[in-house]
């Protein structure tokens, strides 16, 4: 063999070992997620599913659910044992959290019960808000996160449009309730059947909530017709139910002529300016057929309808000009297990993306828009422009409370 194709071995050399390079991870940050048991007139549903708990539990994070907190949305305390979450048998200890999760607006009584610094999501209720509630949660220095105005990565409110997705179909099978016999109805099927015309369904409203209630409709056989002033919503609902749908703006004169041959109207219509706009008056109702059914959807925050008045889902109805009124705030709860679920699907990602940020809840806020939006007040300061002018105080931009603190 030739020398020169020889391996050549110089004992100069001197071979050691390279360290292996490992990536180091950041540790996690845990979270401690308390879910009190929800006292508010109504409120059936929770924000966590069993599911949802046991995804967290096993990244990492500790959940505190009160006793009996999800019975109302049949999810027992040893369902809630089993997914990981520890039952505590006092709201007490359950505000003992980081970081507290609600269906339902903070309560008096819960005022008194939060800790300094501690991040609150649930959902504020204008109306019924009052300035030294407020005030006492600013005292307090809490994170507060309003659960309906989260928004999503492409700018939609993913809370408020799948529980106005389900107050839209729920509507409609409320009405076919009410339209038989056994509830003061006149025994008219929805969808009706060969031969025998269907019900008239007028909908006063082209959102999520009245999109689904025609949806639904249309699906039992029904005949609708949608009334909206916004020519771009009766133009977006003709095109996602994938059918020719009787539509126009709100003039009275058409209005009246639909709610006199109606057998269902059901009001779907949202803010404007903060009140619901009173569209439907007493004489229009009064020209209704006996026996046909109002829902007024937005009830919750004035309704549409002159004669609406609130009723609960234990004692839902009551006549008014022989006509048949459904006034229920919060529709969805009366199928909590469905808005729970929904509910949960939205919360528990986000709240697995504050555990994989080392820096935390205030990282994560400052860099997702959709939280930031939805902050109303950060550590004693008021972030909400429309509380600053409800309540006359003093508005403080969350964008610049990050900067100073960079």
């Amino acid at each position: 063999m030739d020398s020169r194709n020889k391996p050549v071995v110089n004992v100069s050399y001197s071979y050691n070992p390279l360290e292996e390079t490992l990536e180091y991870a950041h540790k996690k940050k845990e979270l401690f997620i308390g879910i009190p048991k929800e006292t508010s007139f109504q409120e059936n549903r929770v924000p966590l599913t069993l599911q949802a708990v046991a995804v967290l539990v096993n990244n990492g994070n500790r959940v505190m659910v009160e006793h009996q907190a999800g019975v109302a949305s049949s999810f027992t305390d040893n369902d809630y044992s089993e997914a990981g979450a520890k039952i505590a048998h006092g709201k007490q200890e359950v505000f003992e959290s980081d970081l507290i999760l609600k269906t339902a607006p903070i309560s008096h009584e819960e005022l008194d019960l939060l800790k300094d610094g501690q991040i609150i999501i649930s959902p504020i209720h204008i109306p019924s808000l009052s300035k030294e509630h407020l005030q006492k949660c600013l005292e307090k220095k809490i994170i507060g996160i309003a659960i309906g105005n989260i928004k999503d990565d492409a700018g939609y409110y993913p809370i408020v449009r799948s529980m106005s997705q389900i107050a839209g179909v729920q509507s409609i099978h409320i009405a076919s309730r009410y339209l038989g016999n056994n509830d003061q109805g006149n025994g008219i099927l929805m969808g009706g059947i060969a031969g025998v015309p269907p019900a008239n369904v007028v909908i006063i409203g082209a959102g999520m909530v009245g999109e689904y209630a025609c949806r639904t409709a249309l699906g039992c056989g029904a005949q609708v017709k949608v009334f909206d002033n916004s020519i771009y919503k009766l133009m977006r609902l003709q095109r996602t139910v994938g059918q020719s749908v009787y539509t126009s703006v709100i003039n009275p004169d058409e209005l009246t002529l639909a709610l006199k041959d109606a057998d269902v109207a059901i009001g779907a219509l949202k803010m404007q300016k903060g009140v619901i706009p009173m569209v439907v008056t007493e004489n229009m109702v009064k020209s209704m057929r006996p026996g046909s059914i109002v829902i007024d959807v937005s009830i919750d925050n004035g309704g549409c309808f002159e004669t609406s008045s609130l009723t609960t889902h234990q004692d839902p109805v009551y006549m008014m000009h022989d006509v048949i009124h459904y006034c229920v705030p919060n529709i969805a709860s009366g199928v909590s297990k469905t808005a729970s679920t929904a509910i949960s699907n939205i919360l528990m990602p986000l709240l697995l993306s504050v555990t994989e940020t080392t820096g935390g809840t205030d990282h994560l806020i400052q860099h997702k828009p959709g939280l930031l939006s939805a902050t109303y007040m950060y550590k004693g300061k008021l972030t909400s422009k429309a509380l600053s002018r409800k309540f006359n105080l003093k508005f403080t931009d969350l964008n610049l409370i990050f900067s100073a603190n960079i």
